[in-house]
């Protein structure tokens, strides 16, 4: 299966983190930590997304570097891209951003 990433419209959400950002482990066993084509370390960070609705779903966003945010932080999510995968019959989408930025950091900008 293609990857075509998909742009993701989060102007109308509230994204909010709910776990502070990890480096992600490839291997548990082992301990290796994904890194992207540029050798820098893959974080993941969890949050809660609510659209216009009220509907809240929890999701894990990847972002190469460590974002400067801490759980309960309102999170400007910068370039967020969804990716649909199917592994063994299973399938989902992953989300990555090019910045996850606190609210008030990315208003100034």
């Amino acid at each position: 299966m293609r990857t075509v990433p998909i742009p993701v419209d989060t102007s109308k959400l509230t994204i909010t983190c709910v776990k502070a950002p990890r480096p992600r482990v490839l291997n548990r066993d082992t301990g290796e930590i994904k890194t992207d084509k540029n050798g820098n370390t893959v974080y993941e960070v969890t949050v809660s997304v609510e659209d216009e609705f009220g509907r809240i779903e929890l999701v894990k966003i990847g972002i190469s570097g460590e974002p400067p945010i801490t759980a309960g932080d309102a999170v400007n999510a910068v370039g967020m891209l969804g990716y649909v995968w199917e592994i063994a019959g299973k399938w989902g989408i992953s989300y990555r951003a090019t910045a996850l930025l606190p609210q008030q950091e990315a208003a100034s900008v």
